[in-house]
């Protein structure tokens, strides 16, 4: 079994949409059993809330289910528990970095190395508008399709 963690920064918008469409896509193709998926955030601000409703309604609208995500901060014992820690942008991946453990073998990098696109960074649409949003899913499923194939491979 593969294992994949999203994390950034509050486990409310960006991590929970790429959980949520890596998951449905991961179903969609019969591998539920196959690889484990979840989503963390850097900070602790929103542990135990749902994800920002703006993300949860955009992800509505293309036949993703956000609803059953509860946020939750990234431990160090989940380095001991997933093949890929997976980034949104740069200052999360640097977060990660301080806390990975020495023997840590697993991936550990940004989620658009995997996507077929310009972008290195999934931006954060909290404080904009709603098409911030679109953006991220964008992005997010254009990455879920890579990093499906990369699983599928072997490879990193």
């Amino acid at each position: 079994m593969s294992s994949v963690l999203f994390v950034c920064l509050g486990n409310i918008c960006r991590s929970p949409t790429a959980h949520g469409v890596f998951q449905a896509l991961v179903e969609r193709q019969g591998l539920r059993d196959q690889i484990r998926v979840d989503s963390a955030g850097t900070g602790a601000w929103h542990a135990g809330e749902s994800p920002d409703s703006r993300a949860t309604q955009a992800a509505a609208r293309r036949g993703y289910d956000l609803s059953q995500q509860v946020a939750r901060q990234v431990v160090a014992a989940d380095f001991d528990q997933f093949d890929y820690i997976l980034a949104m942008d740069q200052a999360n991946l640097a977060h990660l970095r301080q806390m990975k453990p020495e023997a840590y073998s697993g991936y550990l990098g940004l989620f658009l190395d995997f996507a077929d696109c310009s972008e290195s960074e999934v931006p954060d649409p909290y404080y904009g508008g709603g098409q911030g949003f679109e953006q991220v899913l964008d992005l997010v499923e254009s990455a879920s399709e890579g990093l499906l194939d990369a699983i599928r491979r072997g490879g990193r």
